[in-house]
């Protein structure tokens, strides 16, 4: 039961409640009850204040009324349905029927609570709705792993043409054939576990697994027994044997994320397996021989974690034998839409939801942001986009002004340019390079007086 609670309050501590009540006082009792555990709870009087803001953020779980002056919440729910937005909504009211429950059921309401009700009991609704949504997203990912058998290794390989992407995708594929250990710097969602798929998949382990391991996810006193593997024993309530993430990638790759974030002794035996491929598991005194190809990735520039006195500098020799550069998403920005309409193609499918028409005032929206958050920002955008039936372009800042700017071509100038700058002006390798045909090129700088 404990453990129940613990992960109910975990769950909690996460989520945005939005709760929708025209009776202030049950507004006031909810709001008392979730506000402490979670990280936002907001409140509106009626459905017109629930629309905005719906219209302003996203919630994990919408608390309403069915019986509100003006409307029902239950006709506004389905309003919202087919408007294309979806949050997991419990109904709460103080009457309710057998018609009331099948509305309820065919608007998608996750639970069903009759008031008067106490705190628990709101509680543990809202605990069900955001396991419930926890599991869905989590068989979502399963089945994308699932896509190409066994191996788990998503198709997905590097996406665009810009000459910062290219000249990514040359390296990755020119050491994919072999087994050296490939070094991927670059800042978060950069796309660095996509390129070290795409040196996967260009390998020839590409039928064997394909293992990502957060090494910051990983608690530190846990780390190496994850990793290696540990007999029976080995640890408090270690009541049997387990294989180490190492030993089930073994003749595959295996992608090691934020690898600074390893610890002295993992930092030491990991050294070991990229010089011998032997792992021995925590508590035992057997080697374990493997084959393995490492793909290590950090955000942290490790030179300076050397000099620092935090990483091995005898590691960082064995892992940077090539280093490759993930370049932030505003440094391919010619990239940004054939990313965007993947990411669409993918999440409409995955989510049920239908497309959405990005207009020119959305893809030049697009294009102006400098996205921090690089791919991993871009991808939540449109997932969101799709969720509530429109782009929230407003959350990317506005507008410039003063200037009348086309932003397609402005992208498409700088990014030819580039390229010819950097291949001497040769036509040829710059138009193969993008992705064009040479006359495209000719075409354009013609028009540019070229």
């Amino acid at each position: 039961m404990s453990e129940n609670r613990e992960e109910t309050a975990s769950l909690l501590s996460t989520a945005s409640i939005l709760i929708v009540d025209d009776e202030p006082g049950m507004r006031h009792f909810l709001v008392k009850t979730l506000r402490p555990l979670c990280r936002a709870v907001d409140e509106a009087p009626d459905t017109e204040a629930a629309e905005r803001l719906l219209a302003a953020r996203q919630y994990d779980v919408m608390v309403l009324d069915n019986l509100m002056p003006g409307r029902k919440g239950l006709d506004w729910l389905q309003t919202q349905r087919d408007r294309g937005g979806f949050t997991d909504t419990i109904m709460i009211t103080a009457y309710a029927d057998l018609q009331t429950a099948i509305e309820a059921m065919r608007a998608g309401v996750s639970d069903f609570l009759l008031k008067p009700f106490r705190s628990n009991q709101i509680l543990n609704a809202v605990g069900r709705c955001l396991e419930l949504a926890r599991l869905k997203r989590e068989n979502f990912l399963l089945r994308r792993e699932l896509e190409t058998g066994a191996s788990g290794t998503r198709r997905r390989e590097l996406i665009g043409q810009s000459p910062a992407i290219a000249e990514v995708r040359q390296i990755l594929e020119r050491v994919a054939p072999l087994s050296t250990p490939v070094l991927i710097l670059g800042a978060s969602g950069s796309g660095k576990e996509v390129a070290a798929r795409h040196i996967h998949c260009h390998s020839g382990r590409s039928g064997a697994p394909f293992v990502a391991i957060q090494c910051g996810a990983i608690p530190a006193d846990m780390i190496e027994y994850e990793l290696f593997g540990h007999a029976a024993g080995a640890f408090p309530g270690a009541r049997s044997g387990r294989e180490g993430l190492l030993a089930s990638a073994s003749g595959g790759t295996v992608f090691l994320d934020d690898v600074s974030e390893l610890g002295a002794n993992a930092q030491t035996a990991l050294l070991r397996v990229l010089e011998d491929g032997v792992i021995r598991p925590i508590g035992t005194e057997r080697d374990i021989q493997l084959q393995l190809r490492f793909v290590i990735a950090s955000t942290k520039p490790l030179q300076k974690e050397v000099q620092e006195g935090r990483f091995r500098e005898d590691l960082l020799f064995r892992i940077n034998v090539v280093e490759v550069r993930m370049p932030a998403l505003k440094e391919r920005s010619s990239d940004i839409l054939e990313l965007a309409e993947l990411f669409q193609s993918e999440l409409s499918a995955a989510l049920n939801l239908p497309r959405l028409d990005m207009t020119s005032s959305v893809r030049s929206a697009m294009l102006r942001h400098d996205w921090p958050g690089n791919i991993r920002e871009l991808q939540n955008f449109i997932e969101r986009a799709l969720i509530f039936g429109r782009f929230p372009v407003e959350t990317l800042g506005p507008p410039q002004t003063g200037t009348e700017i086309t932003p397609l071509e402005d992208i498409e100038r700088r990014e030819i340019l580039r390229a010819l700058e950097a291949l001497d002006g040769n036509r040829s390798e710059a138009a193969r390079r993008l992705g064009v045909s040479r006359k495209t090129i000719d075409r354009k700088c013609a028009a540019w007086g070229l």
